[in-house]
Parts: structure tokens; sequence; C-alpha cells
């Protein structure tokens, strides 16, 4: 079977440039963005701080190194920075904040990615010296191993209200915050405004095929394109990819709702056949989380019996499969991905 008839439900990083893009790409005014000369990565960092509410931005090469450069702006060595236990920072970035930043990661609990204000606030250490600070809170919307959760925003007031109350700065790791806005019917500044930082991806749900963003004030900003630069994420000629990032923010936000319902409609459907659980109601998003209850059956066997039948998703443990929508993926594929899951458990 060709990639082109596959029905990739991995991850909404999987998707390939709209022909928009590739011709934007292709086109791309350029220079050396080192030297702070590539026009179309200047237009993207300008476009991207306005959208998210800030004053100014950054285009680095991955989610990781945006939430890395973060932390190392905003924590010092020694320090602690309070994570959800689930969240992409803590369990997916190979604890780069001990690694590059000598931070040290702090986990809570929660019950749908979002750690409430009380848990928080007792996570923080006490000013004692022989403990180490509290340096940085950080927030995940949406939540990917929540299931694509979108923080509400009494909980999301709840815990910047203490963040301010003690001065402590605040991250959001906002990879698919444009799935959150598109879901609550809101801008996405709005999510972000208190924060001190966030970070947004290019690569995932808006289809650009590299490259996130991170946003902050002019000074932070600055000093954040310094540890860019330590990192390894220098870029030349980014334009090339800047060029798809303005393409996706204005022509791929608005058709995210698209991949919501067609989540639902997987999770509707799936949770009709035997030996499968899913929670229709709680998809929030375009990432859905199916429990494997079949006995005989287990998410990495599913996951292999659904592969060769054209239909890739992502075993998250022994009974847990997670499939993500995106533009990639259309009501037909949607249609089909439930005909062979009921012939496979039927």
């Amino acid at each position: 079977m060709s990639p082109e008839q596959r029905i990739d439900l991995r991850s909404d990083t999987v998707t390939q440039p709209t022909p928009s893009m590739r011709r934007a790409m292709a086109g791309a005014e350029v220079g050396d963005d080192v030297y702070g000369e590539d026009p179309t990565v200047r237009r993207l960092e300008e476009r991207a701080a306005e959208l998210l509410g800030f004053a100014a931005a950054l285009f680095v090469p991955s989610g990781t190194m945006g939430n890395q450069i973060a932390i190392r702006l905003l924590a010092r060595r020694g320090e602690e920075v309070i994570v959800d236990e689930r969240s992409h920072i803590y369990n997916f970035e190979m604890a780069a904040m001990a690694d590059l930043s000598g931070a040290m990661a702090r986990p809570v609990p929660s019950r749908r990615g979002f750690p409430s204000s009380a848990d928080i606030e007792k996570a923080l250490r006490p000013d004692l010296y022989y403990m180490p600070r509290t340096a940085l809170i950080t927030w995940e919307n949406t939540h990917n191993l929540a299931g694509g959760t979108v923080a509400s925003s009494e909980s999301t007031r709840a815990m910047l209200a203490v963040a301010h109350r003690l001065q402590i700065p605040v991250h959001l790791d906002g990879a698919r915050i444009f799935n959150a806005s598109a879901a609550l019917g809101v801008e996405a500044a709005k999510l972000t405004d208190g924060f001190t930082s966030v970070m947004t991806c290019l690569s995932k749900g808006l289809g650009a095929p590299v490259g996130s963003v991170l946003a902050s004030d002019v000074e932070r900003i600055a000093e954040a394109r310094r540890i860019r630069k330590r990192f390894g994420g220098g870029m030349r000629q980014a334009g090339v990819l800047a060029a798809a990032g303005l393409v996706a923010f204005d022509e791929t936000i608005d058709r995210l709702g698209q991949d919501h319902d067609r989540a639902r409609r997987l999770a509707e459907g799936l949770g009709e056949l035997k030996g499968l659980r899913t929670r229709p109601e709680e998809v929030q998003t375009n990432i859905l989380m199916l429990e494997v209850t079949e006995d005989g059956w287990d998410a990495p066997r599913l996951v292999q019996a659904l592969g060769a039948e054209g239909v890739l998703a992502l075993p998250m443990d022994s009974r847990i499969v997670r499939m993500v929508t995106h533009y990639g993926i259309t009501d037909a594929g949607v249609e089909r991905t439930l005909q062979i899951a009921s012939k496979l458990l039927g």
C-alpha cells in the first residue's frame, strides 16, 4: 500500500506541506537569519507575536527546543520547575531541563492534564536555604497525554493567580494552542494572556513541515536568541521554512475545527465496537485515546492489525491507542477506519 493510500492517525506531525506552502517555500525571500537578515523569518516572528499576544517571538526548529529555551531563560541551575506529571516537557523531552539548564522537574498530578491551583501551591518550595527554589511553573494546552484536553479558563486563571501572587513566571507549552482556540471559539491571545512565555508548533495541526515559535517580551526574546544559538539553533536561510509557517497562520488555523469533528466521529464509531472503550464527550480537539478491553487483544496487537489494513495508529501502553486527526484525514478516511476496525473486532 502506498503512503498516499494509508490513513495515518499516528500524529498530526505526519502532515505534508500543502500546495500553497510548497509554492511559498519555493519562492521565499531569504537572508542570513543569524545576522538578522532573513525577511521571511522576521515576518513570521512578527505575525506569531501578534497572534499570541506578545511583543516579540523567535522562530526555532522544534517545540522541544522552544520549551527548553524558555526553561533556560526562566530558571537557574539548581532550581525546580513545576510540571504536570503527564506533560510533554516531563515525559518526552529527554530530561533536557536537567541536562541543558541544570533545573529539576517537580511533577504534580492532575486528572485531565491541568493540576489544581491548590496542588500547585502545595508543590511550591518554602523559602528555606536547604531546599531548592521554585523557579517556574509550566502549563500544557492542549494536553497531549490527557487526550487533547483544553484547559478551562477557570483552571488557568486560578493557576496564574498563584503564580502572579508569588511572582513565579509561567511558561505555556502551547504546541496545539490553536486547537484550544478553535475548540473554545476564542482568539489564541486570550488563552496566552498572563503567561510569561509561550511556545507553539507550526508542524502539528497547522501542517507546516518544520518549526515552532517562542513568544515573550522583547528583552526575554533577545536573550532567547542567544540561548537558541548556544543550543545549536542558528538557521541561516530559514525563510524557506518560515514561509510555510506564514501560510499555516493564514490558511490552516480556521479549519482545525474539522479535525475535532472527525476525532469525535472516530470516538463515537469506535466506542460502539465490542472490546473498545472511548469517551466521545471528552474528545475536545483532535486527539482520541482509545482503550482496548477485549480479551485476546491489546494495544500493540490492535495497532499491528490496523496497520496491516493501512490504518496507522500509536500504542501508548498495553491498553491505550492514540489516534490523531489532521488535514490529511478526510471524512472518507474516518469511515474507512471504522469499517476496518469493525471487521477486525466484529
